[in-house]
């Protein structure tokens, strides 16, 4: 018959075993591309239902994250309900940058429709002018300035708030890597901190099952023999 002490350094083992099977966590499903967008009301559409779901996202990591706590392994379950919630939250940015995308490229498609309408009415107006006859000598000391094209300050405006995007889109870049960085570092080090603590529980219990053997040979060789 198995004595207790062989069976309670077994059950260290074991649990040792799965605590160290279980100290990673299996990365998230891959994010899907995003299809492209079509139109402004679908731009719309999405970025509002973006909306939507990040609550919902949050909801649901909210409610795993409770029932994490009510596990054994609960840095683990803690770990795959944040994976899943970095995917998940990831994968709504993407649409998010995409419709962004669509909305900046139609808003400039239509503001250069604008200036390109726009000059056309100001050369027309100029040759209007122009094939009129022309009218009696004056003074030409006080003619006024030449009026300036709506086309040529509306592109400038349009070029210097292209070149503010381009400027923070480095930036940008840096600050979601920084991101990735630290999400890694504490996945790190929440697997090395379970490692740990799983060494430490089967180092104590077989220094246990150690001590009560030893106390048992004792026990037995401190027993007379029968019959003396």
């Amino acid at each position: 018959m198995t004595s207790l002490p062989v069976m309670r350094a077994f059950a260290a083992a074991v649990l040792a075993a799965a605590l160290s099977a279980c100290a990673s966590v299996a990365p998230g499903p891959a994010v899907e591309t995003v299809d492209p967008t079509t139109s402004v009301e679908q731009a719309d559409q999405r970025l509002a239902a973006v909306a939507r779901e990040r609550a919902a996202i949050e909801a649901r990591y909210a409610e795993r994250e409770a029932v994490c706590y009510e596990k054994f392994f609960v840095n683990h379950c803690l770990d795959e309900a944040k994976e899943r919630r970095r995917v998940a939250l990831v994968a709504q940015r993407n649409i998010e940058i995409e419709a962004d995308r669509y909305k900046r490229r139609a808003k400039v498609e239509e503001r250069d429709k604008e200036i390109a309408a726009a000059d056309a009415k100001y050369k027309a107006e100029e040759a209007r002018l122009a094939a009129e006859p022309p009218p009696p000598p004056r003074d030409t000391t006080a003619l006024p300035a030449t009026r300036p094209s709506p086309a040529a300050s509306r592109m400038a405006r349009r070029n210097a708030k292209a070149k503010e995007e381009a400027a923070r889109a480095p930036e940008e870049a840096a600050k979601a890597a920084a991101n990735v960085r630290e999400f890694e570092e504490r996945k790190r080090k929440s697997e090395q901190k379970q490692k740990d603590v799983a060494e430490r529980v089967a180092e104590r219990e077989a220094k246990a099952a150690a001590r009560r053997a030893e106390e048992e040979k004792k026990a037995k060789a401190a027993v007379p023999p029968a019959g003396k």
